[in-house]
């Protein structure tokens, strides 16, 4: 199975729509990740069989999704590392091995 990341969603896209959307490329689960307060992030993951990625790529990116144009990208694999927030030292630069 490939998965494809779909960009440029809009907020009221149901995950039901966007498996619609690709059902005619072996669509089988979708996902749509939301904030923490609930709300759709904009994006989209979409698993599809794998001989039909770039047909599907080729398809639908650019096309219209209710009222906005779709950006479809094979997924790729997440890195490590976490996001946000600020690392080493709590921002001030340097070590904090005294001086202070």
């Amino acid at each position: 199975m490939a998965r494809l990341f779909v960009g440029n969603l809009s907020f009221d896209v149901s995950e039901q729509e966007l498996l619609d959307a690709f059902t005619e490329f072996g669509a089988n689960d979708v996902a749509i990740p939301v904030n923490e307060y609930g709300r759709p992030k904009g994006f989209g993951f979409v698993t599809i069989d794998d001989d039909k990625l770039q047909a599907a790529i080729d398809a639908m990116n650019g096309k219209e999704l209710k009222g906005r144009p779709v950006a479809v990208n094979e997924a790729r694999p997440r890195t490590g590392g976490g996001g946000g927030g600020r690392r080493g030292g709590g921002g001030y630069g340097g070590d904090r091995r005294g001086g202070w």
